[in-house]
Parts: structure tokens; C-alpha cells; sequence
């Protein structure tokens, strides 16, 4: 059964990908403090963060690992253990079994390459041990920096959900649709 295989940790080339440890919240409220300006346009939960509600935020992360209710990994540098990226598998669906990843990165780490090939990994490690069908990515039709990883990463570009919702600043926003999806075939 696939919810048996998540992985706690797995590795790239320059990267230790692992699920969140309580201990890593004063880093990763370091990390949101950093890249709040970048954030606030698209992560509702950037600008109320604090290092209260960081550190609820990764217990409940924990928690919901245990669970398989939503699988948040942080990426670390493997040299230097510097927390890089917080990312995950979100929207879970298990019965297909499908994923969404979402990500962010500290703002000094940009550019260097390190969200493309942790989504990369996190999209194989969901096909290969969790049996995924599907992968997707959603963002902000506006959040050019999104879509250019899921495009980097191997996802295709499945639909444009135009004027589809309200941003969390209450703006009219459409959503891009990006997948990757298992070579299984359905048999009819």
C-alpha cells in the first residue's frame, strides 16, 4: 500500500529532502522572515507569520505526516544543513492515488536551481514508492516563477482556469493547471 512507503528522507545531488522536525521552526521562521516580500503576493500565510504560529504550523506538519494527511518536506542543503526550500505533497488523494506540490524557497537561496530539482525528486519519489498517478502543480496564473519550475521540473501545462477564484487579497485570480502523470494507461 502506498500510504506504507512514504519516505522521512531522501536525497538529491545537493539537497537532503526530509519530513519537518519540531526543532526546525525558529530556521524556518528565520527563512519566512527573509522572503516575506517575496512570498505575501502568493502564501496567504505569510504576512500574519511569527514565531508563534510557525512553530504550531510545523507540529501540525508533523502530525499530519504521521497521519499521511499531508506530506511536508523541508530541503536542506547537504553540506551546510541550511533549511532552502519547504515544500510537499498536498490535496491527497489516495484512492487515485494522486498529489500536488507546492514550494517555496528563502529568498537568498533564488536562482540557484534548488526548487526545480527538489520538485523533480519529490515528483519521482511519488511515482516510484508511493505509486502516484498524478502529480500536479497549481499556481497563480501571475506567479511567473512558479510556473517556470513546474515547466523546468517536466510538468505540462494541462489548463488555465480563468477567473476561477479570489486571491488572498481578494483579487480576481486564474489558476494554472500543471501535471505529470504515470505511464499506466486506464483499461476500459
Amino acid at each position: 500500500m502506498p500510504k506504507n512507503n512514504v519516505p522521512e528522507q531522501f536525497e538529491t545531488e545537493r539537497m537532503i529532502i526530509r519530513v519537518p522536525q519540531i526543532s526546525d521552526y525558529p530556521e524556518i521562521y528565520e527563512a519566512i522572515v527573509e522572503s516575506k516580500k517575496e512570498l505575501i503576493p502568493w502564501m496567504p500565510w505569510a504576512e500574519k507569520s511569527n514565531l508563534k504560529n510557525t512553530e504550531e504550523s510545523t507540529r501540525m506538519a508533523v502530525s499530519k505526516f504521521i497521519s499521511r494527511e499531508d506530506l511536508r518536506y523541508h530541503f536542506h542543503d547537504k553540506k551546510t544543513g541550511q533549511f532552502l526550500v519547504g515544500s510537499g505533497l498536498h490535496r491527497i488523494d489516495w484512492n487515485v492515488p494522486k498529489f500536488e506540490i507546492g514550494f517555496w524557497c528563502r529568498s537568498s537561496k533564488v536562482g540557484n536551481g534548488y526548487v526545480t530539482e527538489g520538485v523533480k525528486a519529490l515528483a519521482d519519489m511519488a511515482f516510484e514508492q508511493l505509486s502516484a498517478s498524478r502529480v500536479e502543480i497549481r499556481c497563480d496564473q501571475r506567479n511567473f516563477a512558479s510556473s517556470a519550475v513546474a515547466k523546468r521540473a517536466g510538468f505540462s501545462l494541462e489548463g488555465i482556469l480563468t477567473n476561477d477564484r479570489r486571491d488572498h487579497h481578494n483579487a480576481l485570480s486564474s489558476t494554472m493547471i500543471f501535471a505529470r502523470t504515470s505511464k499506466k494507461r486506464l483499461v476500459n
